[in-house]
């Protein structure tokens, strides 16, 4: 049959070969294909992988190979037990699957390719398997990635939290951020001063001084794990949680005067215009521009705090760090002045942690200031797509999986 021939040519097994290839009904169809191994061939003990003789055969095993125009292909082999001079009588090794496993190695990359792509339980029905079966071969290919990744030369990492779950469930999220390869390197559950102490201790003391950049936000236990375990790498404020704060400062305002007028009677002004504040005014619309430049006609808190909001956004813009700085300072002393509580609030959080945003201009240029956003933003995809999930390793895996950038087993053959 030519589909032997096919095999030879994409999955050729050394010290085995294909004999008999058939339909059979099992109980859907399915095309069955028979491995022998070559004649006076010696097995591999599956301890210390020495060629060993024979000594008897086992039953027929069945392994599930990659689907052929969507008809399921299942491998059939009769596995020899080998006489090992150190391990004694063993089963042997074989090049296709790993110990029990009832797939292949191969199809197992095909499932993990595809779940980059699309939900599991679509994996599931669209390749005529189980959920079970995509899950373990994600989790077999990421165990792999995470023990054979390259984690040398890593400068600059990005630490944030996540929410995972309802009901304040997060996980600590560490990335590479490096201009050369930006990727998820570490999750923790929690976000406690203990949970980032394990992304340390895992990465290694001789990994660790090798980091000169970190990407955080304001949350003060990883500023204060930072500060201890890398008193030398630069802390840098990342720019979009700082930001961030304004936004949700600035929205507070916006609701409570809201409210504040449809109580008192008084025009609506500010119904349905959370976008419109809260967005850049660059990616408003023709009719949200003009419905923005009358709203900012009225004398209202949450026009003067959207105005410091897009004030402040020309801190960003300095070349000068001194100019910034001044600049910083005088925002700060006239926000405090403005008697808008929320956005004074942000005042004394940037006050507080001033020398931390400051770092974001030494390394202006050589970071990515939305590395960490992008990839948080890609994680919480994930989860999205993950909503059936309800144990933490299984998500973990899930992240890692679409995040690490990880290498695959060897394989025979790429698929995209």
């Amino acid at each position: 049959m030519l589909l032997k021939t096919i095999l030879n040519r994409v999955h050729q097994i050394k010290g085995f070969i294909y004999t008999e290839v058939k339909f059979e009904e099992l109980p859907e169809l399915a095309i069955t294909v028979k491995i022998e191994s070559r004649k006076n061939g010696k097995g591999l003990c599956s301890k210390c992988g020495s060629r060993c003789p024979g000594y008897d055969l086992l039953p027929q095993r069945r392994f599930e190979f990659i689907p052929l125009w969507n008809i399921p292909v299942i491998l059939l082999y009769s596995l020899r037990r080998v006489s090992c001079k150190e391990h004694g009588i063993i089963v042997e090794q074989i090049p296709w699957a790993k110990g029990k496993e009832q797939t292949t190695t191969a199809f197992q990359i095909f499932l993990s390719q595809w779940a980059r792509l699309l939900s599991w339980k679509e994996v599931a029905l669209r390749f005529r398997t189980s959920w079970d079966v995509v899950y373990f071969s994600i989790k077999r290919v990421v165990d792999y990635g995470l023990e054979h990744r390259d984690l040398s030369g890593i400068e600059s990492v990005g630490v944030d939290e996540i929410a995972i779950w309802k009901g304040h469930k997060y996980a600590t999220m560490v990335y590479q951020i490096d201009e050369t390869k930006k990727r998820l390197l570490w999750i923790g559950k929690d976000r406690t001063v203990r949970t980032l102490l394990r992304f340390f201790m895992d990465f290694g003391r001789e990994r660790t001084q090798s980091i000169k950049f970190v990407c955080s936000d304001m949350w003060k236990p990883y500023l204060k794990v930072i500060a201890k375990k890398i008193p030398n790498a630069l802390n840098i404020l990342d720019r979009f949680h700082i930001m961030k704060k304004f936004n949700d400062a600035l929205d507070k305002v916006r609701s409570t005067e809201a409210g504040k007028l449809l109580r008192e009677g008084k025009e609506p002004v500010l119904t349905k215009t959370k976008w419109l504040l809260l967005k850049r005014p660059e990616n408003l619309t023709d009719k949200q521009k003009g419905h923005l430049k009358n709203l900012l006609q009225y004398n209202l808190q949450s026009v003067r705090a959207y105005l410091l909001r897009e004030d402040f956004q020309h801190f960003w813009s300095y070349t000068s760090i001194i100019w910034a700085s001044k600049f910083l300072n005088e925002w700060i002393r006239r926000t405090m002045l403005s008697r808008i509580e929320p956005l004074k609030q942000v005042a004394k959080m940037l006050k507080k942690h001033k020398p931390l945003i400051m770092n974001w201009f030494v390394v202006k240029g050589k970071l990515s200031s939305g590395a960490v956003e992008a990839l948080n933003n890609n994680a919480k995809v994930t989860i999205r797509k993950s909503y059936g999930f309800r144990q933490y390793e299984t998500l973990k895996y899930a992240l890692y999986h679409k995040l690490g950038n990880l290498p695959l087993p060897e394989c025979t053959h790429k698929f995209f």
